[in-house]
């Protein structure tokens, strides 16, 4: 590895613990038999791209939804099994974290939604009353504020380029594959953190 002077992190399964099954298991049980056709931690069709590039409201995609399925789901039903895919902040993980940001320039960029945006806010508040996700970081990259979302390289450039970073300097890690192979494409170099590793498991 080069030198790194600057580290770029995914955040779900990495400081947020995602569990893609239980939004799955959410929506057959309300009649949604094929959903990772729709979105898997590997795949995002077209509406569910739109939705975590800032391109549709949550209403425009709670509509969208129910015509794609052919259900009349409420919207609070949809947004709570979109939502049980979200966890909890495992406390070393974050003290890691801040342990890190003393070392090194530390930003953020994740691909999402405002739906889990609120929700994952929201339950970090609850776990940690007196801090402030974002505050980590120099900067957090959400991917429906910036309109561009992983694994596009050009996703990649576009926060190097307005954090003034040059990607052979930058690593980023996060925990799917096709992510890696993207910052790669950018320049950036990387870490694939899966198969039950965490950041603690990183040395550094």
């Amino acid at each position: 590895m080069n030198v790194v002077k600057n580290i770029l992190f995914d955040l779900g399964g990495i400081f947020l613990n995602i569990d893609y099954q239980k939004t799955e298991q959410a929506f057959v049980d309300l009649g949604v038999k094929e959903f990772n056709q729709f979105f898997s931690q590997q795949f995002s069709n077209t509406l569910f791209e739109s939705l975590e590039t800032g391109k549709i409201t949550p209403v425009d995609f709670y509509d969208a939804f129910r015509k794609e399925t052919k259900t009349s789901l409420s919207d609070e039903a949809i947004e709570n099994a979109w939502n049980a895919m979200l966890l909890d902040f495992p406390k070393e993980r974050l003290q890691w974290l801040e342990e890190i940001g003393q070392r090194y320039p530390i930003y953020l960029f994740s691909n999402t939604n405002i739906i889990h945006y609120q929700c994952f806010i929201d339950k970090f508040e609850k776990q940690f009353p007196q801090s402030s996700f974002n505050d980590y970081f120099r900067k957090a990259y959400y991917s429906h504020e910036l309109g561009m979302r992983k694994p596009y390289p050009d996703s990649y450039r576009k926060i190097m380029e307005l954090e003034n970073l040059d990607p052979a300097e930058t690593l980023f890690i996060d925990d799917t594959p096709k992510n890696i192979e993207g910052a790669q494409q950018a320049g950036l170099q990387t870490i694939l953190l899966n198969n039950g590793r965490t950041v603690l498991d990183l040395g550094f």
